[in-house]
């Protein structure tokens, strides 16, 4: 009975043995398994990237571009979050049809984080549509989150030098309404003391229905006949407006060909393309350099009496399709764009700086360069066209679809 008892209490301390080292060995390897089927680790939320989609009037794009590709490659970051900016190229009056007519928001087109349009104007009239359909601003006027123009550029007449002397010589001034008399001389050039050869004179005018510089060519074509720089729809309306008008716009000759990018093809094409317009200042800048390669004759700048100027605001959007931080990492953007090494590169595309620390007139300033053909870097006392409204805008496309794309 002793031997038996010994017996039972060997055996039970082999049996505990073992099962210690088996479970020694399984919680020892039970980590491995478990790590190895487990789920992943959770990413670090600091590591996350902030994403800025940037929607940005054509004028200014090339330079907003390369100022985005610097701003990624430099590792710019937010809170730990590293930030990517993307620029969309999108003429002002196409976005602002965009924000009307709510196409964005959706997968595949959501809600741009910020817009660069032309102009403050544009910004104000989305503004006040979606103040209708939500009850508040979507853009602020103040504020950090308020539009703050980036760059500024104006409108002003580039003309070949050669065709400049005639119209001086015969009208003593470049204005709208020297250019309309010369549109509609029936004789033309040689009636207005040019060559033969020039045939009739050929006006340079954006699209206005691809780019809102061809609004602002008509908007300043109005203040020049009325000879005030608020422009009503009562103005556009005027029948005797609207034929003066007509008679001026039959001296493009090919609205389709223009496009966007108007001087360009003034640049490229010459004569063939028109004798001069009034084109924005950049553009004109730009593309001074490859008018003189390709053509005899250069071209010249003239300032207007009614100036209409583009201010370029980066306007963040206010609304709930972007986050808090995508909204800050916007206005990191925005900084890097006011910075003054980033200014600088602006006054190197014929762009007028906004950061008022940034000299115009510094070695690599094409307004300094230019100077010999009409280039100011401080223009003359003149007097602004104010911004027109919705239903101005509206009138002048409608009369410009019935009367001058259908020819």
């Amino acid at each position: 009975m002793t031997m038996d008892r010994t017996r039972l209490i060997f055996f039970v301390i082999i049996g505990v043995a073992v099962l210690v080292v088996v479970c020694g060995v399984g919680i020892s390897v039970l980590p491995r398994i478990t790590g190895s089927l487990g789920p992943s680790p959770t990413p670090n939320p600091a590591e996350e990237t902030l994403e800025v989609r940037v929607v940005c009037a054509l004028p200014v794009e090339p330079w907003v571009t390369e100022a985005a590709k610097q701003f990624n490659a430099e590792g710019h970051t937010l809170e730990g979050h590293p930030i990517h900016v993307e620029i969309i190229p999108m003429d002002g009056l196409a976005a602002m049809g965009r924000y009307d007519r709510e196409e964005f928001g959706t997968e595949d087109n959501p809600y741009p984080t910020a817009w660069i349009p032309d102009s403050r104007y544009l910004v104000e009239l989305v503004n006040a549509t979606y103040k209708d359909l939500r009850g508040r601003d979507v853009f602020l006027t103040d504020g950090e989150y308020r539009a703050r123009p980036i760059a500024v550029s104006l409108f002003a007449w580039g003309i070949y030098a050669s065709r400049e002397e005639v119209l001086r010589q015969k009208y003593g001034e470049i204005d709208w309404r020297a250019i309309h008399d010369a549109a509609t001389a029936k004789g033309g050039w040689p009636e207005l003391g040019g060559e033969p050869e020039w045939g009739y004179f050929k006006l340079v005018v954006p699209n206005p229905n691809k780019n809102v510089g061809g609004l602002a060519a008509m908007v300043a074509a109005a203040g020049e006949y009325h000879d005030k720089n608020v422009i009503g729809v009562e103005d556009v309306t005027d029948p005797a407006f609207q034929e003066w008008l007509g008679e001026l716009m039959g001296a493009v000759t090919d609205f389709s060909s223009l496009g966007a990018y108007s001087v360009e093809n003034l640049a490229l094409f010459g004569y063939s393309m028109g004798d001069g317009g009034q084109l924005l200042e950049s553009d004109l800048l730009v593309n001074m350099q490859g008018i003189q390669t390709r053509w005899a004759d250069p071209l010249v700048i003239v300032y207007p009496k009614y100036v209409t100027w583009f201010d370029f605001p980066f306007t963040v959007w206010m609304g709930p399709e972007t986050t808090a931080q995508e909204k800050n990492a916007a206005l990191e953007f925005e900084k890097y764009l006011l910075s003054p090494e980033v200014q600088q590169q602006a006054v190197k595309r014929g762009l007028r700086p906004a950061n008022p620390d940034v000299p115009l007139d510094g070695p690599d300033s094409l307004f300094v360069k230019w100077q010999s053909q009409g280039a100011m870097v401080i223009v003359p006392r003149s007097t602004a066209m104010r911004s027109p409204d919705r239903d101005v805008l509206l009138a002048l496309l409608r009369w410009f679809d019935l009367n001058v794309a259908q020819r």
